[in-house]
């Protein structure tokens, strides 16, 4: 009976070895998975393999090697017993990262003291003979006190899942089941080894436990990848499908057709305006990433410029932007001074006012918009169509963009005399 034991206990060894190098390759290979899930992955999988290692090497010492190895057999036991201890304060700690709380919190606290407990017992396990011990002769015997050394690696794992079912909405469903099946299958197997002696289930148990997971993780950040591709495919798209604006060419190009007759160095200017939009306007197509602020800035300058060529004194616009080192989203500045000649230029009422002011912050720079128009918020400036089939980019899909792209931040502002201020700033980290 006990050959069939050491076989199946070689065995068992051998698979978690396989398990966890295969964990390690695939953690090290993952092309979906962000530095943060990689690095613990690796961390994982290392630990596992040394583990499975150490528990091959004890095998291999208290059955094949004999009476002198004692002293092997206890280095490796020890080594095993240690490092499965470390892996249910890692999981612990990172299903906190993925919810957004720090380490200091109780959940932590509890597993850490529990994992203290248990190094403590096994360190004093290395002096009696209570939980288990590796005679002269190299046998292992387990002692009448044995299940007091898996109380709080079970209590451990209770723990986790307690905090794990009462964090599970701020965690995805691949997330949620990845971190219970780490727990749960464990817990399994412990339960089996502490029931059947001599059979190390568990090493077996937590090798696929962690290979498990990190499918499941591995599958999630996948989804993530491809959302990510879409969405960013869908943003280019929205900005593509505002390249065209039909009804704004006809007006610019009729302009110029009739100052051709009245005012030809006017309509000179025109063109060479219209062109600088028109350039601005189809490359940030094919624009990836961010630009300079002085070729944003271009392309708002050239759009105020061609709208006041056919409004006259109904448009006044002031720049002062000192500070221009720095870089942003294609198609930010441009819609912000489109959106304030669309809602607030109106030839019938007051001149509209637009002054772009730039400056250098502690944390970056910031651009500061106003308008004397008509007050706007974000939820009014979705992208839309006009009356005369215009389309406009909305400034909750600029401040999207911003975020994503650079970290920035767009704020709307009521101006005192009327209008609107609008504000982005852009992160030292993104110049």
């Amino acid at each position: 009976m006990s050959e069939v034991i050491d076989l199946i206990n070689f065995a068992i060894a051998v698979s978690g070895i396989t398990v966890s190098v295969l964990g390690f390759i695939l953690a090290l290979s993952a092309q979906y998975t962000g530095r943060r899930v990689r690095r613990f992955f690796l961390c994982i999988f290392a630990i596992l393999t040394v583990y499975t290692v150490s528990d091959l090497t004890s095998q291999i010492s208290l059955v094949m090697l004999g009476p002198g190895f004692a002293g092997l057999s206890r280095a490796a036991v020890f080594l095993e017993s240690f490092l499965s201890s470390l892996l249910m304060p890692l999981i612990t700690a990172y299903m906190l990262n993925l919810c957004g709380e720090k380490l200091n919190c109780r959940l932590f606290c509890l597993v850490f003291s529990l994992w203290v407990i248990y190094v403590a017992l096994l360190v004093v396990t290395q002096f009696t003979t209570l939980i288990y011990t590796i005679t002269d002769d190299n046998v292992y015997r387990r002692g009448a006190c044995y299940p007091i050394l898996l109380i709080p690696v079970v209590s451990q794992m209770l723990i986790n899942m307690a905090g794990l079912y009462r964090r599970r909405g701020s965690l995805t469903v691949s997330e949620r089941r990845s971190f219970w099946s780490y727990l749960l299958i464990p817990a399994v197997f412990t339960l089996i080894q502490m029931n059947s002696y001599g059979v190390l289930s568990i090493v077996l148990g937590t090798s696929l436990a962690g290979l498990i997971m990190f499918v499941f993780i591995l599958n999630d950040q996948a989804d993530k990848s491809i959302r990510q591709a879409i969405e960013i495919g869908e943003q280019q798209l929205k900005i593509r499908s505002l390249q065209m604006r039909p009804q704004f060419i006809y007006n610019t190009m009729s302009n110029i057709y009739h100052l051709c007759e009245t005012d030809p160095k006017k309509a000179q200017d025109v063109i060479g305006d219209f062109t600088i939009y028109l350039r601005n306007n189809f490359g940030a197509i094919v624009k990836q990433g961010l630009i300079p602020f002085e070729d944003e800035m271009e392309h708002a300058c050239a759009y105020l410029a061609v709208v006041k060529a056919r409004y006259g004194e109904h448009l006044m616009t002031k720049f002062d932007t000192p500070y221009t080192s720095f870089t942003m989203p294609p198609l930010t500045l441009e819609p912000i001074v489109e959106n304030a000649v669309k809602h607030g230029l109106d030839p019938e009422a007051p001149p509209l006012y637009i002054s772009i002011h730039t400056e250098q912050t502690e944390d970056g720079a910031m651009i500061t918009v106003e308008n004397s128009g008509s007050d706007i918020s974000l939820q009014d400036t979705e992208p839309s169509v006009d009356d005369d089939n215009e389309p406009h980019i909305g400034l909750q899909n600029v401040s999207d963009r911003l975020k994503e792209l650079c970290g920035g931040t767009l704020t709307l502002l009521p101006r005192e005399s009327g209008g609107v201020t609008v504000e982005i700033r852009i992160p030292a980290a993104a110049r």
